[in-house]
């Protein structure tokens, strides 16, 4: 479901962002409003972005190989790193030395005063509809969780990278309003400079965020507290096992996660008995978290002392 949720998401924000870059670009062209092209490279920029997400899900979907036997899944979480880059350097960096360049020569808007307002105001109808298709699809798999929490433990990069991308084209949209406005009633460029300084250090703020989620996702996440619950349920729930003595989990990709737990049996139980209950087990954690794919089941005889020495380790 996340996956097909991102992929709506992701192309309504590529539609809208493509439209709007083409019309912010020609108010540029017209008035030489640095807040508008600012604007302009800003969704550009998500375009890419967008188009980013969209190769990186489907390459995750190649089948496993001998050299990369866990599958492809990581390219989400690659292309979404990517995604951060682009923002940074190509919207962040050059809105920030469009503003430099503007506060050290302020010119006023001299020409075709109505397009920037019109565009800007259009830009926020069509940015709002991005947004809203992606609260739309986030709401769908967040259940009771906070929209701060959502964005910092979703598995599934593709909704909160558009969710941050498409609040911060929002309010990067009334940033540049407020600039071109003040600059059409004050005559004083420097406000058009100051609204893209400030659309600079959102965009900035906005990659760092999605510099750091990504890469606490690359560097390998575990299952959230709800999964490791029921798996932990679902191992102990048939006979035949004494107890957990330790479990660890981890994402392979935001659909894939791997399962190594290491269980006690009966020290009395025969091969034969010991197998059949680990095939239980698979069975039941599968059941109760689908996407546990890849399982890995080691008995052992429960020894205190050994027990915490694993578990340390």
């Amino acid at each position: 479901m996340s996956a097909e949720g991102g992929t709506k998401a992701i192309i309504a924000a590529l539609s809208a962002n493509l439209g709007i870059a083409v019309t912010k670009f020609g108010a540029y062209l017209l008035t030489g409003s640095s807040s508008m092209l600012a604007e302009s490279i800003h969704s550009v920029a998500d375009s890419g972005n967008q188009l980013l997400l969209l190769v990186g899900g489907k390459k995750a979907k190649r089948q496993a190989t001998p050299e990369h036997p866990f599958g492809y899944g990581r390219e989400r979480y690659i292309y979404a790193f990517i995604v951060s880059i682009v923002l940074f350097t190509v919207g962040g960096l050059f809105a920030l030395y469009e503003a430099y360049h503007k506060w050290q020569h302020p010119e006023g808007i001299e020409s075709w005063q109505w397009v920037p307002v019109a565009v800007l105001v259009v830009a926020i109808g069509l940015e709002s509809y991005s947004f809203y298709t992606a609260v739309t699809e986030s709401n769908r798999t967040r259940g009771g969780t906070s929209w701060v929490n959502y964005v910092r433990r979703a598995k599934a990069p593709e909704l909160p990278v558009v969710l941050l991308e498409d609040s911060g084209a929002l309010v990067g949209l009334v940033f540049a309003l407020f600039g071109v406005g003040m600059t059409l009633i004050t005559g004083n460029g420097r406000w058009d400079a100051a609204g893209t300084a400030a659309i600079g250090l959102l965009l900035v703020a906005i990659a760092a965020i999605l510099a750091i989620e990504t890469k606490s996702l690359l560097l390998g996440e575990g299952a959230n507290p709800e999964a490791v619950r029921k798996i932990e349920q679902a191992v102990l729930a048939g006979g035949g096992i004494e107890r957990i003595i330790h479990m660890k989990t981890l994402h392979l990709g935001p659909e894939e996660l791997l399962v190594a737990v290491k269980i006690a049996v009966p020290p009395t139980e025969s091969a034969e008995e010991v197998a059949k209950h680990i095939d239980e087990t698979e069975v039941r954690i599968r059941e109760a978290v689908p996407i546990a794919r890849v399982i890995y089941i080691e008995p052992d005889i429960y020894r205190a002392s050994a027990a915490s020495s694993a578990a340390a380790g």
